[in-house]
């Protein structure tokens, strides 16, 4: 019933068996990119020395397979064609081309005495910090697979130790994913095992994506270059990482919570001490300092790259001025002592003057965004003009560690825009507009039919105006799905996607172009979310969910209430419906249409699909009184989604 993104990107398809009709990089993209070699400081060679620094042992093949032989993470198949020595081809953005040499540096490495760091085994680091009996993980990937991988690896090389804690940064699920793959859960309720985690935690870790999961996955399929081949045309870098695994997810709930900052631990005899940012880049997340260590641990709240304030995939806007303060904050705290940092992503970084200056960047970039745009705003500027017309300065434009292969200036501008402002741009014309298919058809037929679009268009796309061919070419599909636009609207995204600085941006342009020329893909993505994250999910989370899926078609005119209770959480709901909306309450009625008796744990079975609700019904695990046909009547007017809905064609 529910859905994770990140678990989306299980797919059956296997990105390699994607058709591969790619074209090469035209004059245009070739100048462009050329452009790129000529404007950044290429010749810097600090952060390779960085990445390298300190890098204990390798596995020379970093393939990982699950227990059905099933790969899960393969790093092999990126190390094929990108190597430290390889220049960036005509197809690959050079910017990007350098932040993917630089992702595939990986192995086992020292970032200081007592903390060492697994990269390259999923989209997220995993952090080991040596305690007097044993290991505290920081942040255990996506899958339990790659995660046990990483433990394995790290025990073989400097000696096997158990793990005695597991922190989680913040709630999205490459930070916790694979903690099954650590730890058992028999000894985290033993009391043998601490699992620490910031305030909300759980509650976040679980609701992102349930409501709105179903269209968040579908994009991140774009985002994530799912489909994608692994080559110089297809899948590149996703920014942060390579690409995410595609094991198993798990959760075990925190048993211990971090509730402010300054909030201190002794954990194995290891000293830390927290700085929470709510807000930030997640909902709830948390810094970590090690006084002992001189170390600073910034979970996702700086990284080194521009992150997303609204991610492409969809999601809640984040605030960026308050994540702008939370790292000045970090400055204030522990900026006159640090001397290494280290995060969930990338490599770490040493010398307090080196951090404090890359701090301040990576403060100064959110809010130099926040606070352009924002201006921008206030002359009357919409989102749209906005992110064409802002400019970073010299010093965050040519900081590699700000640059946009996550994130970008272009959409995180709007993202501000849309924080304050929504999406209506005070145009009236912008208010009742006509949907794109209806607008298509219009625009097309006063533009002298789809033959002189697509004749023009072909003249911008000889001249290499492929942003604007996009946007006309995007008219005729919608106008005519059958057009031959499709094949040159392909093509044009192709090339914008090669000119891609960002690897979700990339991503998104070669998917598009993949589903113009092979149509929407109709196998895989269907992955539900993993048991562990349904078990953690509340009946009030699940009901607010029921709530999207009510057809008000079939609700229309109903009026009946149910009785629920959960008879292992000792919880009582009553749920109404009525003017076509599902509500619910701890207030019991006294006279329901029909009452439910089950366990959570049952319902949490029916979902994950371990049995039907027929089936449990049958068994008496589901013990129904009075009408009958009410629930039946509900159960029927739940809509299903369609996970393979259009996206570049109507």
């Amino acid at each position: 019933m529910i859905r994770s993104v990140i678990s989306l990107i299980a797919l059956a398809v296997s990105a390699n068996a994607m058709a591969i009709d790619s074209k090469p990089a035209t004059q245009s993209t070739i100048e462009a990119n050329n452009n790129v070699l000529k404007s950044l400081p290429f010749s810097d060679t600090k952060d390779f020395e960085d990445a390298q620094r300190g890098l204990i042992t390798t596995e020379d093949t970093v393939t990982i397979k699950n227990e059905n032989g099933d790969v899960v993470w393969d790093l092999e198949s990126y190390k094929k064609y990108i190597s430290l020595d390889k220049k960036s081809p005509a197809s690959v953005n050079p910017s990007l081309w350098r932040n993917a040499q630089l992702n595939m540096i990986n192995g086992l490495f020292k970032v200081t005495d007592g903390i060492y760091q697994v990269r390259g085994y999923d989209l997220s680091n995993v952090t080991f910090v040596e305690g007097k009996t044993g290991w505290i993980v920081f942040d255990p990937l996506i899958s339990q697979e790659v995660a046990k991988a990483a433990l394995e690896f790290v025990n073989k090389e400097l000696g096997e130790r158990p793990v005695k804690a597991v922190i989680y940064s913040h709630s999205h699920l490459d930070h916790f994913g694979g903690v099954r793959g650590l730890v058992d859960e028999k000894d985290v309720i033993a009391g043998k095992v601490e699992i620490i985690a910031s305030h909300g935690f759980t509650e976040h870790a679980v609701s992102e994506n349930v409501i709105a999961g179903n269209a968040m996955g579908r994009r991140a399929i774009y985002m994530y270059g799912a489909l994608l081949p692994r080559n110089e045309f297809g899948g590149v870098n996703g920014g942060l990482g390579q690409t995410t695994s595609t094991g198993v997810a798990t959760l075990i709930g925190p048993t211990d919570i971090i509730e402010k900052t300054g909030d201190e631990r002794m954990v194995d005899g290891v000293k830390m001490v927290f700085q929470y940012t709510p807000g930030t880049e997640a909902p709830t997340e948390m810094n970590t300092w090690f006084p002992e260590k001189k170390a600073l641990w910034m979970a996702e709240n700086t990284t080194n790259t521009m992150h997303n304030i609204l991610t492409l995939r969809g999601a809640q806007v984040r605030d960026a001025l308050k994540w702008s303060s939370y790292l000045n904050e970090t400055i204030e705290l522990w900026g006159n002592e640090v001397e290494v940092k280290f995060q969930s992503h990338h490599w770490p970084l040493w010398g307090q003057e080196d951090i404090i200056s890359y701090f301040k960047k990576q403060r100064d970039i959110y809010k130099y965004t926040h606070d352009q745009s924002v201006r921008l705003m206030n002359q009357g500027y919409t989102g749209e003009e906005i992110s064409e017309i802002i400019k970073l300065p010299k010093e965050l434009e040519n900081n590699w560690a700000t640059r946009g292969y996550y994130g970008t200036l272009r959409h995180n501008s709007r993202a501000v825009y849309q924080r304050y402002m929504g999406w209506y741009t005070g145009n009236p014309s912008d208010l009742n507009n006509l949907p794109p298919t209806n607008a298509a058809i219009k625009y097309v037929e006063y533009m002298g039919g789809e033959s002189a679009v697509l004749e023009k268009a072909r003249a911008d796309f000889a001249k290499g105006e492929y942003r604007w061919v996009a946007e006309v070419l995007k008219h005729v599909v919608f106008a005519n799905p059958n057009t031959k636009g499709k094949e040159l609207l392909a093509d044009t995204y192709e090339q914008l996607g090669y000119q891609a600085e960002s690897g979700p941006w990339r991503s998104v342009y070669l998917q598009g172009a993949y589903e113009l020329r092979n149509g929407t893909p109709t196998t895989g993505g269907l992955t539900t979310a993993s048991p562990d994250i349904i078990r953690n999910m509340p009946p009030e989370m699940l009901f607010d969910y029921l709530s999207v899926r009510i057809l008000p078609e079939k609700a229309e005119g109903m009026n009946f209430s149910i009785n629920i209770d959960f008879t292992d959480l000792d919880e009582q709901y009553t749920l109404t419906i009525e003017n076509s909306v599902l509500n619910y309450t701890k207030v019991i009625t006294e006279t329901p249409s029909v009452s439910l008796k089950l366990s959570k744990a049952v319902l949490d079975d029916v979902q994950i699909g371990s049995t039907t609700l027929e089936k449990a019904i049958a068994n008496g695990d589901i013990v129904i009184d009075g009408d009958a046909s009410k629930f039946k009547d509900f159960i029927g007017m739940l809509d299903q989604f369609k996970f393979w809905f259009n996206i570049v064609t109507p």
